[in-house]
């Protein structure tokens, strides 16, 4: 999995717990799922963080693409080639 993926899979999961019903909050399953968010959080971060202290001989390809990854990830636009923007 990607850093991107790991991002989206936490939200995700975070989803899931929000939307169960009030007295199954707190229960087994809850917390199963937000552990595994937080497992998915933390692998994003990680990945994350490499990126941003990627090592400049990094192919500049391999960073345009997992910085367009990020983006998507946490719905920021991408500007268009060319764009000054």
């Amino acid at each position: 999995m990607t850093g991107p993926e790991h991002y989206r899979e936490a939200e995700k999961l975070l989803g899931y717990a929000e939307a169960r019903d009030a007295e199954q909050r707190g229960d087994a399953e809850d917390m199963s799922l937000l552990a595994e968010a937080q497992v998915h959080a933390t692998l994003a971060l990680a990945a994350g963080t490499a990126l941003a202290n990627a090592d400049r001989s990094a192919s500049a390809e391999y960073v345009r693409y997992d910085g367009a990854e990020w983006r998507r990830a946490a719905g920021v636009a991408i500007p268009l080639q060319g764009d000054d923007d």
